[in-house]
């Protein structure tokens, strides 16, 4: 049988088939509140009540993740997204002070970042070039306290410094490696490093590319 659905529901649905359609990803529930003009705890709780419904279905730590169903009760292959907090800034180069606070968030394909309570770092200069990883990208976190050799990490140093670098152990130290020949691995004691978080992707937000291609063009 159809599912009944209000004048709000509806309306909400539509919008998330919507943006579904046009993305590739459902929209954040703070996005839905803004594009339909009501507040982030009424979009919640309409969401919850599709939820019950069998609409949509919700996964991940803090309901972030966002599934539409299709008939069968299975997430529609271009319609699967979760909302992970972007964590302050992190260095790719000199370490700089990782900040603590949020500095909003980044929704990504749910079914590739599948870990728990994944978060986001934006990366500042570029020590890890060579990895794909570039200044003002987003590295896709998630949280680990140890690492093997070869693995790219969020490092603490000295319990103050975060940086993002290939982890190696060395014996009695641990070497933190860059992806850039202008910059050197630098060995560290085991009491020196905290490890983190691992990453696990990258994200490039739209300006890093218009910068790039404007840097392309000029050296053109």
């Amino acid at each position: 049988m159809p599912v009944e659905l209000t004048e709000k529901q509806q309306q909400l649905l539509a919008y998330l088939e919507q943006e579904s359609a046009r993305s590739g990803k459902t929209p954040s529930l703070r996005q839905a509140a803004s594009a339909l003009g009501v507040s982030h705890a009424a979009i919640s709780q309409l969401v919850k009540t599709l939820e019950r419904k069998g609409v949509v279905r919700r996964d991940g730590r803090y309901g972030r993740t966002l599934f539409l169903l299709n008939r069968a009760g299975r997430g529609s292959g271009v319609m699967r997204s979760i909302e992970i907090p972007i964590v302050g800034r992190i260095a790719a180069g000199l370490p700089l002070y990782a900040q603590r606070e949020w500095d909003g968030s980044v929704v990504v394909d749910a079914e590739r970042y599948r870990g728990s309570a994944l978060f986001a770092l934006r990366i500042r200069g570029d020590s890890m070039i060579g990895a794909a990883i570039l200044d003002g990208d987003l590295v896709i976190c998630e949280p680990r306290q140890f690492a093997s050799d070869g693995e790219i990490v969020v490092a603490l140093v000295n319990r103050e410094d975060a940086t993002v670098k290939r982890f190696f152990r060395r014996g009695d130290k641990i070497e933190l490696c860059p992806e850039n020949p202008d910059f050197k691995p630098v060995q560290y004691e085991f009491s020196d490093i905290l490890i983190q978080a691992k990453v696990i992707g990258v994200y490039r937000e739209p300006d890093v590319m218009e910068r790039l291609h404007h840097k392309a063009a000029g050296e053109g």
